[in-house]
């Protein structure tokens, strides 16, 4: 039904392209044996783009010419690995190969060579950084991988900022980022499934899992939902996260992302899989559950107590960020019995002569917070810290000395603004969730904001992330997985993955404290 309402709003076709090279790409184009013929037919379909670099030369006295993009190629492993190689290795000046296996395997010194018959396989291969090799008499050609592109170096990432544990980060590299993720799981199982996804971006994507922990059900249909998206462009995760999830409309995404190697190899390691984006920094993990939002890789680093501890403060700082704003004006609104005589001739004498009621006070200054919050994050990062910081006490000491909003009111955005910096991952979530019960507050006072909360449960009951219950272990109650929920158990106390979706191999170490044996040997 959703499908057909959006193919009604567009109102276009499925698909429409107008572009010759395009449509001849769609169809197999094979390498003819004539070398000009070749050449002539790339021109045509890259349009002869000022970056395209044909480069002819002669093996023996056989021609052959060479096509990469310049700008993603190493020009060094050119000049030395290919060029070098062909022209000046060859046994004598009149030797001429039998066939291009000849050139492939005892000319060619680069550690990866492809052959093939598909001109496409070479327009793909130099799109992605390698070079093309075309010889003049053979209807074949090969992909040498001369890959050479400028990428950013592994820092520590801007998100997931913990005081203990690894400081590495994802890249934009694919080969990057799963090679991080081989460093930390040295395990034959783990494996990288690649697909390619848009027709103009030809986007690699790599699933990562472990072949005898995740659920080959789950592998399935996450390669199932990948392959089934038609699109020109994936430029970042963000698209494939969009794409695939369960219930694209709800504010509650049902596949979590992180920046960290440690996070990813560690939802791997309990039976989700990874999916990598060239491109993307952010690599998404699913099945994902609710609960993961108020955890942190350094729970794991510290000790049960402490992380246990760290965990409850954001619980409460999600509802606090959620409820502390609508709660503030259903009371004062509606309820004003319930709060204590003391305290409410202090607010009174503090919104006395402002000229709004506390809805729309309230709702006033959530709007200017996300306004500063928003240049803030767009702004370069010494000015939006200088507009973001200055402006919300110029702004809310102003409207206070003018009497436009009480000094209450400013104190409850404050803490409400605090509360969801706590939660990162949810900061969207909380915005939405927060003008929904602050307008359920304001209209209906303590039941509308009772009402909300009940609707927020019931559609959180009803999601599920491939297959598995959003809200485990809580609904459905899952006992086993309940340490490591609010309170996180010792390490050594975990024996077990999540039970929720791993159930091929569930069990993860013995009970064993290495510590309590050495006691007694003392």
């Amino acid at each position: 039904m959703l499908e057909n309402f959006i193919k009604k709003i567009n109102k276009l076709p499925e698909r429409h392209d107008d572009t010759k090279s395009l449509k001849s790409l769609e169809k197999n184009l094979y390498i003819e044996k004539s070398l000009k013929k070749n050449l002539t037919e790339l021109k045509r379909l890259t349009g002869e783009s000022s970056d395209m670099v044909f480069r002819t030369f002669y093996i023996g006295n056989t021609k052959a010419a060479i096509v990469y993009i310049d700008g993603l190629v190493s020009v060094t492993e050119i000049e030395e690995s290919v060029i070098k190689t062909l022209v000046y290795g060859v046994p004598s000046p009149d030797w001429k190969p039998k066939s291009i296996d000849d050139i492939i395997y005892n000319q060619l010194i680069s550690s990866e060579v492809q052959k093939s018959d598909l001109l496409n396989a070479l327009i793909d291969g130099f799109l992605m950084g390698d070079t093309a090799l075309l010889i003049d008499g053979f209807g074949e050609g090969a992909v040498i991988n001369t890959k050479g592109f400028q990428t950013r170096s592994i820092t520590d990432p801007q998100t997931d900022s913990v005081i203990r544990g690894p400081r590495e980060g994802f890249v934009e590299n694919i080969r990057t980022n799963t090679a991080l993720l081989r460093r930390k799981i040295r395990n034959t199982g783990l494996k990288f499934d690649c697909m390619e996804i848009g027709r103009q971006t030809k986007t690699k994507i790599a699933i990562g899992y472990i072949d005898d922990v995740a659920d080959p059900e789950l592998i399935e249909n996450i390669k199932k939902r990948i392959s089934k998206i038609d699109t020109d462009a994936i430029i970042d995760s963000g698209y494939i996260e969009q794409y695939i999830e369960d219930n694209p409309l709800s504010v509650f995404s049902t596949i979590a992302y992180t920046e960290k190697p440690d996070i990813a190899a560690g939802k791997i390691l309990e039976g989700r899989a990874a999916i990598i984006v060239d491109g993307s920094p952010f690599v998404l993990t699913a099945p994902s559950l609710f609960v993961e939002n108020f955890k942190s890789p350094e729970d794991y680093y510290i000790g049960p107590v402490a992380a246990s501890m760290i965990r409850f403060v954001r619980y409460l700082s999600y509802f606090i960020s959620i409820l502390c704003l609508p709660a503030y004006v259903a009371f004062t609104t509606f309820h004003q019995e319930l709060i204590p005589t003391a305290f409410l001739y202090t607010m009174a004498a503090a919104e006395a002569g402002t000229p709004f009621p506390s809805f729309f006070e309230a709702l006033l200054m959530i709007i200017v917070f996300e306004i500063l919050k928003e240049s803030g994050v767009r702004l370069p990062k010494p000015v939006g810290q200088a507009v973001s910081i200055v402006g919300a006490l110029v702004i809310g000491e102003s409207a206070v000395s003018a009497g436009i909003i009480g000094a209450p009111m400013v104190i409850a955005v404050a803490i409400t603004a605090v509360s969801a910096f706590v939660i990162p991952n949810q900061a969207n979530t909380i915005v939405v969730l927060r003008y929904f019960l602050l307008v359920l507050g304001g209209t209906m006072g303590g039941f509308g904001i009772v009402m909300g909360l009940l609707t927020i449960y019931i559609h959180l009951s009803n999601l599920k992330s491939f297959g598995v219950p959003f809200l485990a272990p809580y609904s459905p109650l899952r006992t086993p997985d309940l340490k490591d929920s609010i309170v996180r158990m010792p390490i050594w106390a975990m024996l077990t993955r999540p039970t929720t979706f791993a159930h091929r191999n569930p069990r993860r170490q013995k009970f064993s404290k290495s510590w309590e044996s050495s006691y007694e040997k003392d």
